[in-house]
């Protein structure tokens, strides 16, 4: 049994579907589950129309609307012409949801992001299976919310692996067994109230390894628009290179500084039962593409760099005489820990602890507010943070090509730079 994920890239026209069904197609011969994400930007719009979101207002809900609803009728249309009854049906049933949702919203903003937010995989998971069944593709639609089960921390649910391996090996195994081919969702997933939960943003790929390790997979296959596990982002490089074969922990060691190829959560489950973890091109399909395993060292040895855009530097000094001391890291990590915060890089002295992180609405709304209700905090926006495994002071060099470097850290292996972007 495989478990293949294919992200919102691979499926965001109809073009896009085919081309997914065609790789689907040549894979039926043994047991396979299939992990979409919502269609090419739809959770970016779909985050729009979250109360409280920093560009969310009554005017622009009907125009946000329309957009989604316009860009899945488009593909609708060009997938199954005349024949769409059925589509249409099932797709308007998830518009009204979530018309409900954005007109009657809680008021908490967590809540509301994951029952809005979600909509996009059911839209695009719905399509999909209809659009297979229409083509002579036998599969199973499954809502995942009935799978795998996290607590209620919205937006970063926690997984409960013993009720979810309970419903995997209960009902998910049975549903395979049966029908061969399983259609799902990645990305979501339901408290034990049945409330829907989310995994976090870009938690397709652990929804995918979560589905692997429970099922005993032998192979799990995240599809891309590239060749596989390239050294950089072809974004910021001109010219990469493919890395054949990756160790498990060095995989999760470059999720954990901001890999966009894979979620930092993806690796563990699948190196716990030594599943390997194969990045292939839905481009090229029949092309080798890259694999993490149980291996070494990396295949070939070359740098590797990673860059997030947008940081914040935040700089925390106690505005009593006290220092910074555990009970002031308590403190500090406690108010982003309850707000969401994630942290990318931290250095503290005696008087003063900074941090990087994520440039968010909510660090501006909350955090800082927070914050300042002990310490004195100053902040510097728009940086990059560039993380190098493998460096040396010449590739230090030429990646900073003298811009002003606010924080910087090294190890024998890594190096990390907050910089100007």
């Amino acid at each position: 049994m495989k478990v293949f994920k294919f992200g919102g890239a691979s499926v965001n026209s109809a073009d896009a579907v085919r081309n997914m069904a065609e790789i689907v197609k040549q894979h039926t011969t043994e047991p396979l589950v299939v992990v979409v994400s919502a269609m090419g930007k739809t959770t970016n719009n779909l985050e729009l129309l979250v109360p409280h979101h920093q560009y969310h207002t009554p005017d622009n809900i009907p125009e946000t609307l329309d957009k989604i609803k316009n860009y899945h009728y488009n593909i609708i249309d060009q997938l199954f012409g005349s024949n769409n009854q059925e589509v249409y049906t099932q797709i308007n049933l998830l518009f009204a949801q979530l018309e409900d949702q954005v007109m009657h919203p809680s008021f908490d903003y967590n809540y509301n992001y994951d029952q809005i937010v979600s909509i996009g995989e059911l839209l695009s998971t719905s399509i999909i299976s209809l659009y297979l069944l229409h083509i002579g593709v036998h599969n199973q639609w499954v809502d995942i919310r009935t799978i795998i089960k996290t607590d209620a921390t919205y937006r970063e649910g926690k997984v409960d692996w013993e009720l979810t391996q309970s419903c995997v090996s209960n009902t998910l195994k049975e549903i395979v067994a049966t029908n061969g081919l399983v259609i799902t969702q990645g990305f979501i997933a339901s408290s034990g109230h049945g409330t829907t939960t989310t995994l976090g943003r870009e938690g397709s790929d652990y929804s995918a390894s979560i589905l692997a390790y429970c099922l005993n997979a032998t192979d799990m296959v995240i599809w891309k628009d590239v060749p596989g596990f390239l050294n950089a982002d072809p974004k910021f490089f001109a010219n990469t290179t493919k890395i054949n074969t990756i160790p498990y922990n060095e995989a999760i060691e470059l999720a954990y500084y901001g890999a966009s190829i894979i979620h930092p959560k993806t690796v563990k489950p699948l190196q716990n039962k030594e599943i390997p973890l194969h990045v292939k091109s839905f481009i090229t399909p029949k092309s080798e593409g890259s694999v993490i395993k149980n291996a070494s060292h990396i295949e070939p040895e070359t740098p590797l760099y990673i860059f997030k855009n947008n940081q914040i530097l935040l700089s925390i000094m106690p505005k009593d005489f006290s220092f910074i001391a555990e009970d002031n890291l308590q403190k500090i990590f406690g108010e982003m820990a309850d707000i969401g915060i994630k942290v990318n890089m931290t250095q503290n002295s005696a008087l003063s602890f900074s941090v990087c992180i994520d440039e968010h609405h909510l660090v501006f709304d909350k955090l800082i507010p927070r914050l300042q209700k002990d310490f004195a905090v100053r902040y510097n926006k728009g940086l990059q943070l560039i993380t190098i495994r493998y460096h040396n002071p010449q590739i230090i060099n030429e990646i900073v090509n003298h811009r002003k470097i606010y924080l910087e850290q090294h190890s024998r292996i890594t190096a990390q730079l907050l910089c100007e972007m």
